[in-house]
């Protein structure tokens, strides 16, 4: 009976990988997918495990190479990831998402006037790509240039009107220009479509502290306390502007 047991186990093993080996790169792209939750991978070195068997199918599959560049990002590692990136748009030099995300993975190595270009063509290949002009602000934010990365927002809020994060880092740049109102408006847009946002509440307070309204500011930063970061809540503490 214990050999009959080991045999069956043994068996269902064999079928099992026999199984795997048959899938296509589809099927092992698939995979990666079910690991994204929308922003990142919940589990990157899994869904790049995925990838390579996708390319080691296809070795010509651009999208896999560009995907598995997403999952290398993810774990930090940016320049393996622009790597994978070359690649996607060597095997298909019109695929907008690949310098997208190339120009994201440079402005995170503070190469802004790179991934600037990189955005730049995607936004060629895809003048409706609202992610695209949101990245490209944030770079031309990062060089100074807070008006041209205002004029990106504006266009990515205008491509995609439920962007949180656009509304919360157009109104940082008009907070940075002295145009306090205007970046509360803003805070309070992203507030309203992301209510767990504490970046965007930490930002209004600080417009609202500098704005002499301490009641509205410390509210801001004690209900981001109890998100977790009381950082921002005890330096106004220090400078005796919340108690």
């Amino acid at each position: 009976m214990r050999k009959i047991i080991i045999f069956s186990f043994l068996f269902l093993t064999f079928l099992c990988s026999c199984s795997e080996m048959n899938e296509t790169e589809e099927y092992w792209v698939n995979k990666s997918n079910a690991l994204w939750d929308g922003y990142k991978y919940t589990d990157p070195k899994k869904a790049i495990e995925y990838l390579n068997n996708a390319i080691k199918l296809k070795p010509d599959y651009a999208e896999a190479y560009g995907v598995r560049g997403n999952a290398y990002d993810d774990l930090g590692q940016h320049q393996r990831a622009i790597e994978d990136y070359d690649e996607a748009i060597r095997l298909k030099p019109d695929l907008a998402l690949a310098y997208n995300n190339r120009g994201s993975a440079y402005a995170k190595l503070g190469q802004y006037q790179r991934a600037i270009e990189d955005h730049n063509k995607a936004i060629r290949l895809k003048s409706d790509d609202a992610l695209a002009y949101y990245n490209r602000g944030n770079a031309y934010f990062y060089l100074g240039q807070y008006q041209r990365a205002i004029e990106d927002y504006n266009k990515a809020i205008r491509l995609k009107p439920d962007d949180a994060d656009a509304y919360n880092n157009r109104g940082f740049a008009y907070s940075t220009l002295g145009q306090k109102q205007r970046a509360i408006e803003d805070y309070n847009k992203a507030i309203s479509l992301k209510p767990d946002d504490a970046d965007a509440y930490n930002n209004r307070g600080g417009a609202y502290l500098v704005q002499g309204d301490n009641k509205l500011g410390c509210l801001d930063l004690q209900k981001v306390c109890a998100m977790g970061n009381c950082k921002y809540l005890e330096i106004a503490k220090s400078k005796g502007l919340c108690s």
